[in-house]
């Protein structure tokens, strides 16, 4: 067989063997975590499941944020009244660099990185069940205006604070929905 008839069949195999992927799968026990309709009974299920974490208060403005953050994204309906898990999360620490310094040494760039670690604990047991360390990196702008660049910077941490959350619930709903 010639190369050129090689690559010629090359695109009908795959077209012929991509249906049968899709239909195989399903029956390896692969479930996304979040999917269509035909995943929305399971993704009910992690939304209660999450529902039953209480949030545990987080020290400092960032902390409060955070924790907003991650009320908005567990509790659809109402806060629990009996949680079976608690989720503590440490003190947010912030380190800022400058990054992108021209001949005059002024910085144009900055680097915000927050750092915390997140605790669960199964409230029937007082056991930590999990433990993971949350970590985002961002960069602003920093400009000639001393007020936009302050502005940047905050947007900035707002945006990493909403990444630790998004990170948070990843990392729960997947222990949950083990």
């Amino acid at each position: 067989m010639t190369r050129k008839a090689f690559l010629h069949l090359v695109p009908r195999t795959l077209h012929l063997l991509a249906p049968f992927t899709l239909l195989v799968l399903p029956s390896c026990g692969f479930t996304p975590m979040y999917g269509t309709a035909f995943q929305s009974k399971q993704q009910a299920d992690i939304q209660a499941e999450l529902a039953q974490v209480e949030i545990a208060n987080i020290p400092n403005s960032e902390g409060q944020y955070l924790r907003n953050a991650l009320i908005d994204r567990f509790y659809k309906d109402q806060r629990p009244e009996n949680p079976r898990y608690t989720l503590k999360i440490s003190q947010i620490r912030e380190s800022k660099v400058d990054l992108d310094i021209t001949k005059t040494s002024d910085a144009t760039r900055g680097q915000l990185r927050l750092n915390t670690e997140m605790v669960l604990i199964d409230n029937q047991t007082e056991a930590a069940v999990l433990t993971r360390k949350l970590a985002t990196v961002s960069s602003y702008n920093i400009l000639s205006s001393e007020f936009a660049t302050r502005v940047s910077e905050d947007n900035t941490r707002k945006n990493a604070l909403d990444e630790l959350a998004r990170q948070a619930e990843l990392q729960i709903g997947l222990y949950l929905h083990r």
